[in-house]
């Protein structure tokens, strides 16, 4: 039997979910969440199998919620399932640690497909979404996608407004590498300042509530 933490503000939404759910003699929900802050207590009390989050919550963007629920639950995978369709989403939401991403539009049986995928190790996109990844393509898929692990830190304090002392400071390396990481940023992302950099960022949900 699986266990499943759903997380959604819309209870009619909930209510299709469990409907759906009930129909599948393996899976349960085992919780509903209309928040985020819903969402993180649920998942470490339940440590479900399973969480299906959507990224339009009353209390900020899902895609920041991914990483904190996966470091309170990491054996819990996360399916999202929401009405962006953006490849920036899509692409922000794997980068984060989500296992899958489903979009509303589609027929109810692939969400119960990508929760199955998902459990068995799988990454899991709905039809629509692959059918647009094969038709694109790879200049046409978010840019972010094609920054290193190092060098999306750096983004995101630069994005924040860190100037390269800081982002040193931050990330524990030298001035001089903060600079060659930003100069690889700004190529790759064909971004001419910070600013443009801090756009990019509020575009996909990705600087935190002080920012």
């Amino acid at each position: 039997m699986y266990s499943i933490v759903l997380v959604d503000d819309h209870a009619i939404v909930r209510e299709g979910f469990k409907r759906l759910i009930g129909l599948e003699p393996d899976f349960r929900v085992v919780a509903e969440c209309r928040s985020a802050d819903d969402a993180v207590e649920a998942v470490a009390q339940q440590r479900p199998d399973l969480v299906a989050l959507d990224l339009s919550l009353p209390d900020g963007s899902g895609l920041p919620l991914i990483e904190h629920l996966r470091s309170v639950a990491p054996d819990t995978h996360i399916v999202v399932l929401s009405m962006h369709d953006g490849e920036p989403y899509v692409s922000e939401a794997l980068r984060r640690g989500a296992s899958g991403y489903v979009t509303k539009g589609v027929a109810p049986e692939e969400l119960v497909a990508g929760l199955r995928a998902v459990m068995q190790g799988e990454q899991f996109l709905s039809s629509d979404l692959r059918q647009r990844r094969a038709e694109q393509p790879e200049s046409a898929l978010d840019p972010l996608h094609r920054l290193t692990a190092r060098e999306h830190e750096v983004f995101l304090l630069l994005a924040c407004g860190r100037t390269p002392k800081q982002v040193a400071a931050e990330l524990g390396i030298g001035q001089k590498t903060v600079y060659i990481h930003r100069a690889s940023v700004m190529g790759k992302l064909n971004a001419g300042s910070e600013l443009e950099l801090y756009r990019m960022a509020s575009e996909r949900g990705l600087l935190p509530a002080s920012s």
